[in-house]
């Protein structure tokens, strides 16, 4: 960013080094090639990843020992009958049973669907609220995100094949951010084999040495990257490279309804593949704490509330202003299950 704008941005983009943010393109400190040569990218991700296993042995006590070896191994955990099943069929009938604002994205051929679980819509849900409210369910996302953190959580609908075209963006192998962080999906439908049940490559949140060699080519040019996400600091890779960094298969999860599955998404992954049309719908939740912070920190910040929608709403308006949007939309009233409106 030359001239003068350059210079007075410039303490922001340095103090930006100590935070989540991850874009290449957007800070000229993060996306030098200069310093990413010389291992500033590598750094901050090996500090990172140190002070996460740091946090996470503060919050292993609250977790059973046989979920933090499976974790450790593989960097996710897909967790069968996860809810009482009384509890689980009252949260659903509950969830399928009404018709809440939605929020809509369409991107190659998939259609997604987002019903916000917060303090406009929990007081409604008691079972919901009950079932989220279970210790494990919070214990497993402190100690896989290393934050005591609570997690943005909605209701996900993924609508698979609704129009003739390319997969989606997530339908990509790649990593979310640099640094551990933590997503789950509470499966509330059966995810057979030919739908686009989630893809994880075991072990791949533990960086090989290969893996950060890549990553720091990859950082150099990134600013530059064809591939928009990637400049974003949302790294892609090909599938046929996997091996070559020195980790097993890509596994895809096909999961009965009332399995949790939980995940360090910072290892690789991606949306899987669906064979013609397909429907998943899920309790999708996610946190992202300060990779940097020494501490677990309470668990009094993070979601709750209506923030989510406050930042739906900032999104919106900056969309209007500047007739650029992200392609998310409210589309009025939807169930978790309504069919998706024909696509163009």
């Amino acid at each position: 960013m030359p001239g003068w704008r350059g210079w007075l941005l410039a303490p922001l983009h340095v103090l930006a080094l100590a935070t989540t943010a991850k874009s290449f393109r957007d800070n000229p400190v993060l996306g030098s090639a200069w310093l990413n040569r010389r291992g500033l990218h590598i750094a901050r991700k090996r500090l990172a990843h140190r002070l996460a296993e740091h946090r996470r042995t503060r919050l292993a006590p609250a977790l059973r020992p046989e979920d933090i070896a499976a974790f450790r191994r593989d960097g996710y955990l897909a967790i069968p009958d996860f809810l009482p099943p009384a509890l689980f069929a009252r949260m659903r009938d509950e969830l399928f049973g009404q018709e809440t604002p939605a929020r809509e994205f369409i991107d190659g051929y998939t259609l997604t669907r987002l019903i916000p679980l917060d303090a406009g819509t929990l007081p409604g849900l008691p079972a919901t609220a009950r079932a989220l409210a279970t210790p494990r369910y919070r214990a497993l996302h402190d100690y896989i995100g290393s934050h005591r953190l609570p997690p943005h959580r909605f209701v996900q609908t993924v609508f698979s094949g609704v129009r003739d075209a390319p997969v989606d963006v997530q339908s990509h192998f790649h990593t979310d951010t640099f640094h551990p962080t933590v997503k789950s999906w509470l499966f509330l439908t059966d995810v057979p084999g030919d739908a686009a049940g989630f893809t994880y490559v075991p072990g791949s949140h533990r960086p090989t040495r290969r893996h950060l060699a890549w990553e720091r080519r990859v950082s150099i040019t990134a600013a530059q990257h064809a591939d928009r996400l990637t400049g974003e600091g949302s790294l892609r890779i090909e599938e046929a490279r996997l091996a070559r960094l020195g980790y097993a298969p890509p596994r895809k999860l096909a999961v009965a309804a009332n399995t949790l599955v939980i995940a360090d998404t910072a290892g690789f992954h991606r949306r899987g593949i669906s064979e013609g049309a397909a429907c998943r719908i899920a309790i999708w939740a996610y946190a992202r704490g300060n990779p940097f912070a020494p501490w677990a920190g309470l668990g009094l910040a993070g979601a709750g509330g209506r923030r989510i929608r406050a930042f739906w709403a900032a999104q919106d308006l900056l969309a209007r202003l500047t007739g650029r949007g992200n392609g998310w939309r409210w589309v009025g009233l939807r169930s978790p299950a309504t069919p998706p409106s024909p696509a163009p």
